[in-house]
């Protein structure tokens, strides 16, 4: 259950706030409507922009909202998390007039709003019912783009979930002042309007086995996403108060049964490391600590996003590891330090960043109550190893990129189990093509 907050809802005030009608006309009239649209071209799905942007200069709320759901079934909680700065508005011909790109994603959000707070009726119903039905592992943001694909056809769909809510990282790992809960889960009501069916705490491959998913469905789409938190190997890593960065962010945001310590180090370098730095301090931690063992330039974190933090009055500490976390004086089960290492940059690993070098004799120790970990997830390879002829590198499933189509013609993949671990836009994008792809298979194989 999602608890409510208004002291979360407080702390955690948007960055981004919606426009009001008037500043969002405004708005909309900078647009240059421009033919070959760039902003269009750097979206992942592709939304019309100069279209949907036009239709809210001429009050057609509506239309604009039909516009953007056309191609992204997701587009409210996109309009939100996704990072504009170098996607539609990085691209934006404004630019080069050295002038404001257009707001394209708070106009985005300002159409959607209003087709959540109109009724949030789709512009489109699902085909006749069909006899083939698809089986979607993982609820998502791939597996509700992919659903919606096949429903409009008129395909079955059941998703199945091992959590107790659907949405995927919008409902437990985005940061609360990007996306709230609720505004994930009205989502996904939407798509379950159109027939889909989900199946909530099932573990595939345990509760269900994949050879009743084969007996039952045509086609199987994997969007697990990724897995646990990979461990770091860190002496003190098993002490009370080490919480890992997306248990947190997904604690606050549905639970809220952890405490935030007063002096926190989160480890990492990523956008999830900002975010629960950010929230660490919105939840009132006196003194947040960003530990990373590289530069500010090798950081992969977005820049605007690293500019942010800072703002929130994250204190950074760069060409730093970590070597050990110390238990607490006062209770040896408690973390009391976290004990580092300055590091020195030399040549380019095979990333291209310069990999770090322990300075010997330069150990020192930051005083904190809790260590947040954000330095990578693991993958479920023993459940892929079980999907029959999918094939596996470095990781992550391969697929192919137009049709999402594993080695095995009736697997489909997509999102972070495919890509890595990219935005939400790129799952809604890969989730479908996949669906697309599902959808032509079905067709050829006659269903």
């Amino acid at each position: 259950m999602i608890a409510a907050s208004d002291e979360i809802g407080r702390r955690f005030a948007e960055i981004h706030p919606a426009f009001d009608p008037q500043a969002a006309l405004v708005e909309a009239n900078r647009c240059l409507y421009c033919f070959d649209a760039p902003c269009t071209a750097a979206c992942p799905t592709h939304i019309d922009v100069p279209r949907f942007i036009k239709k809210i200069a001429t009050a057609n709320l509506r239309g604009s909202a039909v516009t953007i759901l056309e191609s992204n079934i997701l587009g409210s909680s996109c309009s939100r998390v996704c990072p504009v700065d170098v996607l539609c508005e990085g691209a934006c011909v404004l630019h080069r007039y050295n002038k404001q790109p257009i707001e394209i994603g708070r106009l985005q959000r300002h159409a959607m709003d209003y087709f959540y707070r109109s009724g949030r009726r789709l512009p489109f119903t699902p085909a006749p019912d069909r006899a083939a039905k698809v089986a979607c592992i993982g609820a998502g943001p791939a597996s509700l783009a992919c659903a919606v694909e096949l429903r409009k056809r008129g395909y079955g769909v059941t998703i199945f979930e091992s959590r107790p809510l659907a949405g995927g990282l919008n409902t437990y790992g985005v940061a609360e002042y990007k996306l709230r809960p609720a505004d994930s889960l009205r989502e996904v009501e939407l798509v379950k309007s159109l027939g889909v069916e989900f199946r909530f705490g099932v573990n595939v491959g345990g509760d269900v086995s994949l050879d009743d998913l084969e007996r039952d469905y045509a086609a199987i789409f994997i969007a697990i996403g990724l897995g646990p938190p990979t461990p770091m190997k860190l002496p003190g890593e098993e002490l009370e108060g080490v919480v890992d960065a997306l248990r947190f962010i997904a604690d606050y945001k549905t639970a809220q049964t952890i405490p935030v310590g007063r002096k926190v180090a989160v480890i990492g370098g990523g956008n999830t490391a900002i975010d629960a730095a950010n929230a660490a301090r919105r939840l009132g931690a006196g003194e947040v600590y960003m530990i990373y063992r590289r530069s500010e330039r090798e950081m992969p974190a977005f820049l605007f996003e690293y500019e942010h933090s800072k703002l929130e009055g994250v204190q950074f500490r760069l060409q730093t590891q970590p070597v050990a976390i110390r238990s607490a004086a006062s209770d040896a089960r408690r973390v009391g330090a976290l004990e580092c290492v300055r590091m020195e940059l030399g040549e380019p690993d095979r990333s291209g960043r310069r990999k770090p070098e322990p300075a010997p004799g330069s150990n020192f120790t930051i005083e904190c109550d809790m260590v947040i970990p954000a330095t990578g997830q693991s993958r479920f390879l023993d459940f892929l190893s079980k999907c029959r002829g999918v094939e596996v590198k470095d990781g992550c499933v391969v697929t192919d990129p137009a049709t999402g189509r594993t080695a095995n013609s009736r697997y489909y993949a997509a999102g972070d189990c495919v890509n890595g671990g990219r935005e939400v836009v790129d799952a809604v994008a890969e989730g479908k093509r996949a669906g697309l792809g599902i959808v032509s298979w079905l067709c050829g194989a006659g269903w």
